[in-house]
């Protein structure tokens, strides 16, 4: 069976890079909210970096420093980064507030 090439996957939208200051709660393991970025956002989710490893499919909150935004959300990927820290896929579920990428659905 061929493999297929990652980079052909086509998102249902574009991804802008952004940095926006978040917070994330809801580790299963390691309680506590973590101050955090995005690399980048779209209106249905972020890539946010964290110091921690998120399981695929957990629950978290995803909240913008500001308060303007918050939701729960879903882990859609976990990826370990060069040195510390890890690259994680976040997949808005209900949603409250202005996020900084309006749907166009």
């Amino acid at each position: 069976m061929p493999q297929r090439n990652i980079s052909t996957l086509k998102r249902r939208e574009n991804r802008i890079p952004m940095e926006i200051p978040v917070m994330l709660d809801g580790h299963r393991n390691l309680p506590g909210v973590e101050a955090t970025f995005t690399e980048n956002v779209s209106a249905k989710g972020a890539r946010v970096v964290s110091v921690r490893h998120w399981e695929k499919g957990a629950p978290m909150k995803l909240a913008s420093r500001t308060g303007e935004f918050r939701s729960e959300a879903r882990v859609a990927y976990c990826q370990p980064l060069g040195g510390d820290g890890y690259a994680v896929g976040v997949e808005f579920l209900q949603t409250s507030g202005r996020w900084v990428v309006e749907s166009t659905n």
